[in-house]
């Protein structure tokens, strides 16, 4: 007998939830904040700006190859945003990633600032790997100027994410173009801003950076979302999409 809305058993918000996709997106946000981040916090004198934007972009090259089949290793709410608009995604699954994102960004800042302390006369307050602007800026960009780095950055990212990836995965070569990505824009952007172009990336460090940090992340968690949905916009002009259907989950996409 077939299951009617009365007699179908009903289903938790948990049971509901693609725990493959959100375990990925948690841990994978957890690793790049923890290393990537790291390479900022504990080896910028050795490694330098050159070292830490390619350590953003090596990681996030390796995490693609990890969890790129799973959830497409988004790891970032613009990036998430961006596939919700060029509906690739539910709005319930951009969610429940977003979340995880978080989550994942805060837990990795966490342990990063557990082994910080653990180096002697290492100081965590104050940067930590935080972005920001003005005084805050290597630089010294204005408020006005950091939006607009953030936007045409994070536009570029989530611009090559849509482009590489045909539904929501990232499989084959896909990686390389994103973690590449993501290497050049944290060059450009690391004198300007710290390179945040990720809201999940910036608003764990800030919560252990300091009340100077959190009063500026909320530029790095809105200049981000709109590059992020300019690129959306943009590529659906320029990269014109498939049939439009129903949008997809991770797990549907990768079988």
């Amino acid at each position: 007998m077939a299951e009617t809305a009365e007699t179908a058993p009903r289903r938790t918000v948990l049971e509901s939830i693609d725990v493959r996709t959100v375990v990925a997106e948690f841990l994978g946000t957890l690793l790049l904040v923890f290393f990537a981040v790291g390479s900022a916090v504990l080896g910028a004198e050795y490694v330098g700006t050159v070292g830490i934007a390619l350590s953003f972009g090596f990681v996030l090259l390796a995490l693609a190859y990890t969890f790129g089949q799973i959830s497409g290793c988004h790891l970032n709410p613009a990036v998430t945003l961006g596939m919700l608009m060029a509906r690739r995604i539910t709005p319930r699954t951009a969610l429940e990633y977003v979340v995880a994102q978080l989550l994942g960004g805060i837990v990795g800042a966490a342990l990063l600032f557990l082994v910080a302390k653990q180096v002697p006369g290492l100081e965590t307050s104050g940067g930590f790997g935080s972005n920001g602007y003005g005084y805050r800026s290597a630089v010294g960009i204005n408020i006005f100027g950091a939006f607009v780095a953030e936007i045409l950055l994070t536009f570029l990212l989530v611009y090559v994410y849509l482009a590489v990836t045909r539904n929501l995965v990232l499989i084959g070569l896909a990686g390389l173009p994103v973690g590449l990505c993501l290497a050049v824009v944290s060059l450009v952007g690391i004198p300007l801003t710290g390179a945040s172009v990720n809201p999940a990336r910036s608003f764990g460090p800030a919560l252990f950076a300091g009340a100077e940090a959190m009063t500026q992340v909320w530029l790095f968690l809105i200049a981000p979302l709109v590059g992020g949905a300019l690129a959306a916009l943009v590529h659906g002009v320029t990269h014109p999409a498939e049939p439009v259907g129903v949008a997809r989950t991770a797990t549907e996409t990768a079988e």
